[in-house]
C-alpha cells in the first residue's frame, strides 16, 4: 500500500508540475491507545503512529517566491507568495498548510519556492489525525529543505499552532507529537503538560488493533469539542480558586473534586471526573502493554468508553452500538470510541484468531442497524514522519 501511495503521488506531481519530484516524505496518522481528551488537561496520553500516511512529493523551484500545492485526493491546487502575510481561506485543507507557513514566518525564518503534490491513505474524519499529518509533514519538509534548524518538538508545536490559529480548533498537542515522534512497535506515553515522553513496547502478541469506522461524523464536532473545553476550563477555575496550591490539574484528588462539585455545577463536575480517572488509566495501560497483559488493557479501554459516553458525552448512537456489540463477540478484551468524538472510529483489541469473525459479524450487524457499510482498518504501529528514498526510510 505504501509503494502504491508513493507511486500515485509521484505521478500526480509529474502530471501537474510537468517535472520529476526531487524528494518524497511520509507523514503518518495516529491512534491513541488510551487517554482521550486529557491532552489539554495536564494529562498523559498513549498514542502511536500507524502505517497509514500522507505522502508528499516535493521539489524546490527557481521561482523562490511561490509555494504551490496540489491535493490529489481533492483534485485541487493552491498557491501563495512566501513574502506576503497569509490569512485563512475558505478551503480547510489549505488552512492547515497556511497556518504552518504563518507560524514559521512569524518566527522570523525564511523559506523559498516549493512545489508539493500530496495524497493520503489516512481516512479523513475518522479520528486518525490526517490534519496533524498534513501540518507536521509540511513543517518537516520546510525544515529539511530550507535548513530551519527546528527541533522535533518545535515542529509539533508549529502544527498545533496552525490548527489553533488558521483552522479554529483548540486541539491539544498529542496528534502532532505522535506524527513527529512515532516509533515502530512502540507507544509514546506523553506528558502533555511538559512534553516529556517515554516509549513503551507495544507488546500485543496474539492480539491486533482493528479500527471500525462508523462512517458518520456528526456536525457538532468542532463546536462540541470547544464546548467540552469550556466545561473543563470552568471546572478547573473553581478547583484552583479552592485549592490554589495544586500546580497541575492531574494532581487534584477526587475528594477535592467532590468538594467543588456544587460550585462548578454538574456538567463541569462530570467532565473533570472523567478526565482525572482517564489520566490514571493511561499509566496503568502503559504498564499493561509493556507486560503484554491484553485482558487488563481491554478492561481499561472499556472503562474509557463508558466515561466518554456517559461523563464526557462525546459518543453517539452509532459508536455506542459498535462498541457494545463488539464486546459481545468472542476474543475481544476491549473496545472504545477513539478520537474527538461524535463519530469516527472505535478502536478494538481482538485476539488474532478471532479478527476475521468479529469483523464479519459486526459489519453485518452495523449494516442491519443503521444501513451503513462500516469500514475496517487493520493498523500496525509505525515510525513518525520520515523521508522516503530508494526503498529505505531516512528518519
Amino acid at each position: 500500500m505504501q509503494e502504491q501511495l508513493i507511486n500515485d503521488t509521484s505521478e500526480a506531481f509529474r502530471s501537474v508540475f510537468q517535472s520529476e519530484p526531487e524528494r518524497i516524505f511520509l507523514a503518518p496518522g495516529r491512534i491513541n491507545i488510551i487517554g482521550e481528551h486529557v491532552d489539554y488537561s495536564d494529562g498523559f496520553v498513549l498514542p502511536a503512529a500507524i502505517d497509514k500516511h500522507i505522502c508528499f512529493a516535493v521539489k524546490q523551484t527557481e521561482d523562490s517566491g511561490t509555494c504551490t500545492f496540489f491535493a490529489k485526493d481533492f483534485n485541487e491546487s493552491f498557491s501563495f507568495k512566501v513574502n506576503e502575510k497569509q490569512t485563512p481561506v475558505s478551503r480547510t485543507w489549505v488552512n492547515y498548510l497556511l497556518g504552518v507557513f504563518n507560524a514559521i514566518q512569524e518566527s522570523g525564518k525564511e523559506i523559498g519556492g516549493i512545489q508539493i503534490a500530496f495524497s493520503s491513505t489516512i481516512p479523513m474524519g475518522s479520528g486518525l489525525s490526517s490534519s496533524a499529518a498534513l501540518e507536521c509533514g509540511f513543517a518537516y519538509i520546510l525544515n529539511e529543505l530550507f535548513d530551519l534548524h527546528l527541533t522535533k518538538k518545535e515542529l509539533a508545536l508549529i502544527g498545533q499552532k496552525a490548527e489553533h490559529t488558521f483552522v479554529g480548533v483548540k486541539c491539544g498537542i498529542m496528534d502532532q507529537f505522535s506524527s513527529v515522534f512515532g516509533k515502530e512497535h512502540q507507544v509514546i506515553m506523553l506528558d502533555c503538560n511538559s512534553l516529556e515522553h517515554q516509549y513503551f513496547p507495544a507488546n500485543l502478541e496474539g492480539h491486533s488493533l482493528v479500527l471500525f469506522d462508523s462512517c458518520v461524523k456528526h456536525t457538532h464536532l468542532t463546536s462540541g469539542y470547544n464546548d467540552r473545553r469550556k466545561d473543563v476550563d470552568n471546572g478547573k477555575k473553581v478547583l484552583w480558586e479552592k485549592f490554589p496550591a495544586v500546580r497541575k490539574f492531574r494532581d487534584f484528588s477526587f475528594e477535592m473534586l467532590d468538594e467543588a462539585r456544587a460550585e462548578m455545577g454538574e456538567t463541569s463536575f462530570k467532565r473533570c471526573f472523567y478526565l482525572l480517572k482517564e489520566i490514571k488509566r493511561v499509566e496503568e495501560a502503559a504498564k499493561a502493554l509493556s507486560e503484554g497483559n491484553a485482558e487488563y488493557l481491554g478492561k481499561l479501554l472499556n472503562e474509557t468508553h463508558a466515561g466518554l459516553s456517559a461523563e464526557f458525552e462525546v459518543s453517539c448512537n452509532e459508536l455506542d452500538f459498535l462498541v457494545e456489540e463488539t464486546l459481545k463477540q468472542n476474543g475481544v478484551p476491549g473496545a472504545r470510541i477513539m478520537g474527538g468524538g461524535f463519530g469516527g472510529c472505535s478502536i478494538n483489541l481482538i485476539r488474532d484468531e478471532q479478527v476475521d469473525e468479529v469483523i464479519e459479524n459486526i459489519t453485518a450487524q452495523y449494516k442491519a442497524a443503521f444501513g451503513i457499510e462500516m469500514k475496517v482498518y487493520r493498523v500496525k504501529i509505525s515510525d513518525g514522519i520520515n523521508e522516503y528514498k530508494r526503498n529505505e526510510l531516512i528518519v
